[in-house]
């Protein structure tokens, strides 16, 4: 584990950290881009996010730089007896801070921050074409239980 990494809610003074993480991600396909037009979509869905009652968007930060990001979202359903269930989203860290820990502490944070709000379940999908993320999800005590459907519009 790293000890100098501090995991903490994001702040708007991060977002070009952030978007560039993603932007990077040649997986991922969400079309994430540094072009300066797109700040503005950004800044939106930061403000959004920020202002639920029900999610949060974190940085892991390391010597004053955020080297990874995390977003979690509650969601209470009638199935499950009303349970409150938790959504990891959007897990990502630098592409020159893998390997070192830094992805098992987000995930740890998520997953104490779920059992103190008394959820009964965490969840997360991943990209199929993500085989190394599957190897440390499964390491982190996540399961395959279901298969994931998207429709993009």
């Amino acid at each position: 584990m790293q000890k100098d990494v501090v995991i903490r809610q994001a702040r708007e003074s991060d977002l070009p950290a952030l978007i560039a993480i993603f932007a990077s991600d040649a997986v991922g396909g969400h079309g994430d881009t540094t072009d300066s037009d797109a700040y503005e979509d950004y800044l939106k869905a930061f403000t959004a996010i920020d202002l639920s009652p029900n999610e949060r968007l974190f940085v892991a930060e390391r010597g004053g730089e955020v080297v990874g990001t995390f977003q979690i979202m509650f969601n209470r359903t009638l199935t499950g007896r009303g349970g409150l269930s938790m959504v990891i989203e959007a897990v990502q860290t630098r592409a020159d801070t893998r390997g070192k820990g830094i992805g098992a502490m987000m995930i740890d944070y998520a997953v104490s921050e779920a059992r103190r709000r008394g959820c009964r379940l965490v969840q997360l999908t991943s990209n199929m074409a993500r085989q190394d993320a599957h190897r440390f999800y499964e390491r982190l005590g996540f399961a395959k239980s279901h298969f994931g459907f998207k429709m993009k519009l």
